[in-house]
């Protein structure tokens, strides 16, 4: 039987942090060229407004309107006041998917994941995690594989502040690490925020490094982020042009009863006709959502 939580072609090349109490930017959300948001309640949401912004959240949520968008709401964590209200109040609407920060171990996971299975409004909710301690670093490939798992989201800010560290190549082992847990368990892993929102160039060759790794995508913290990580995540017309080449010279070398072909001077095996189909899948599934 397949897994309803494992990963899918559905893009996340765009992931944009909206706070939960502006009700303003949840209205603005509905309309940017983002793929997926997350609704936060917790570091965007000041501690006296974090009741209100539940109930702001669930209204609007409630509401709809956020179209193709995939809906990822982060609570606040469960040792703190508005945790574990954060998670019932929200569990009872059935949302798409609930982030859940500081995650260190796979129990924190199968936790939150035996709450869900009591309440049937969440029965296809899927459980993200932050990734932002060295213990859950440490853990990520029992975390990958918890019950209802979908998505690692890297918190590259919170773990440099554990680590003390200054640089993104410090990042570089917890970042790889995660990626390949969650490549082992088949799901989602999207790269850290970079925090100067108008530094263009410094937020394009981050969002090349991720991509070059093999990231789903980029955690955003400003819309005018969305562009760059929409391009930079996205295959180009000559990565396209060349998988269709790909896949035919191979189509057609197999019909000949050959197991390979020859591209651009370069060998044609199906692993590489695997790669080529799933690049021309994300760029319809990219195609489809940006008619939102």
């Amino acid at each position: 039987m397949s897994d309803p939580y494992a990963r899918s072609a559905r893009p996340y090349r765009s992931v944009l942090y909206i706070p939960a109490s502006k009700e303003r930017a949840l209205e603005k959300a509905q309309t940017l060229q983002t793929d997926a948001i997350i609704f936060d309640l917790e570091d965007a949401v000041a501690p006296d407004e974090k009741i209100a912004a539940r109930d702001i959240l669930k209204n609007r949520l409630q509401q709809g309107g956020y179209g193709k968008r995939a809906q990822i709401v982060r609570i606040n964590g469960s040792d703190t006041v508005w945790g574990k209200d954060d998670l019932v109040a929200l569990a009872a609407i059935g949302p798409e998917a609930i982030l859940l920060p500081k995650v260190n171990t796979a129990a924190d996971i199968e936790a939150v994941a035996a709450l869900l299975d009591t309440i049937p409004a969440a029965r296809d909710t899927q459980i993200w995690a932050m990734m932002e301690t060295p213990l859950g670093i440490l853990n990520a490939a029992a975390i990958a594989a918890a019950p209802r798992m979908a998505g690692f989201i890297m918190g590259t800010n919170d773990l440099a502040k554990d680590l003390g560290s200054r640089t993104r190549g410090a990042m570089h082992f917890a970042l790889q690490s995660c990626l390949m847990a969650a490549r082992a368990h088949g799901i989602v892993c999207i790269d850290g925020v970079y925090n100067a929102f108008k530094d263009e160039d410094g937020l394009h060759a981050e969002c090349l490094e991720g991509r070059d790794w093999g990231m789903d995508g980029k955690t955003l913290i400003h819309p005018a982020q969305l562009e760059i990580a929409n391009k930079v995540f996205s295959p180009s017309e000559p990565e396209i042009d060349l998988a269709r080449r790909q896949i035919d010279a191979y189509d057609a070398a197999i019909a000949r009863g050959e197991a390979v072909a020859v591209v651009d001077g370069k060998i044609v095996e199906n692993l590489h006709v695997e790669t080529a189909r799933a690049m021309l899948a994300k760029a319809e599934a990219i195609a489809e959502l940006e008619q939102i």
